[in-house]
């Protein structure tokens, strides 16, 4: 595993998994209860049912860390591995009632954050050879879930943009409005931040682009530049600035804007549209 795919801090994964043990088994599991016996063992693997790109092994051990610690997690794949149907991600065993009270919250997930993978890795592929373009994704996570989100993209093979609002400068059309100009909202931004962070501003329009160039911005988030307007802002900066293509990207645009060169496509769709695979738990007689 590479630096790119390595999990979230174990005690920030399990800050996580708590609320969701605490929304689902707080109370207990009234159904295995009354039907098996408290010393009946068993064994499942959880299995890929569609071709799918693996996330969340990590969070499988937390769950059953949590909810039933004689339960054993063996790791049949790793994190960023893509999976056939039929393959097995992992395995777990021991007593049964251990199995079926972790089992929702674990499925809930693995499915979740590798379908961010699966999604993130379609981006990626779609990049022409050799690219060099970026696939990023942006802040539009479910709350609560960034961490694990932004994990689930770098096992897909995508990058991370900024974490939170603190991380960097990135001046939004909405701060330009307040503040009276792109000029005057990078000229602020570089006097008021440290001298190690970079300064990223979006534009919607070559004047802005033009100013925002003028200015020194050191990255340029073209906002809903359509492919044209793309190739016309990189022939215009000209290496000059950073520049990041977002707003209307498509899984059908991605071949087309590596292609011009493009340093950087972000996309929320990485993360607030991608669907959850179907990954299940299969029982072993």
């Amino acid at each position: 595993m590479t630096w790119l795919a390595s999990a979230p801090a174990p005690l920030v994964i399990e800050r996580i998994v708590r609320v969701a043990l605490e929304e689902d088994v707080a109370r207990g599991d009234v159904t295995s209860e009354a039907t098996v016996d408290a010393s009946t063992m068993g064994r499942a693997v959880f299995a890929a049912r569609e071709p799918l790109v693996l996330c969340g092994l990590a969070v499988i051990d937390a769950v059953f860390r949590l909810t039933a610690p004689d339960v054993r997690v063996i790791h049949r794949a790793k994190d960023g591995d893509r999976l056939e149907v039929g393959a097995v991600a992992a395995e777990v065993g021991g007593p049964a009632r251990g199995i079926l009270l972790g089992e929702r919250v674990a499925l809930n997930f693995v499915q979740r954050l590798s379908g961010v993978a699966t999604q993130t890795r379609r981006y990626v592929d779609a990049l022409p050879a050799g690219s060099r373009t970026r696939i990023a994704d942006t802040r539009k996570t479910t709350p609560g879930l960034r961490a694990l989100e932004r994990w689930a993209v770098r096992c897909g093979g995508g990058h991370n943009h900024r974490d939170d609002l603190s991380s960097a400068v990135l001046i939004k059309d909405n701060h330009v409005a307040a503040c009276g100009g792109v000029r005057v909202a990078i000229e602020r931004a570089r006097a008021y931040a440290p001298h190690t962070s970079r300064v990223e501003c979006e534009v919607d329009s070559f004047p802005q682009l033009e100013e925002a160039l003028a200015a020194g911005a050191d990255v340029i988030l073209l906002d809903n530049f359509d492919d044209d307007a793309v190739a016309r802002a990189i022939e215009l900066a000209r290496g000059r600035a950073i520049l990041e293509a977002s707003g209307g990207i498509t899984l059908a645009r991605i071949a087309t804007l590596g292609a011009l060169g493009i340093d950087v496509i972000s996309s929320g769709a990485l993360t607030h549209s991608a669907r959850a695979v179907d990954l299940g738990l299969d029982w072993v007689a």
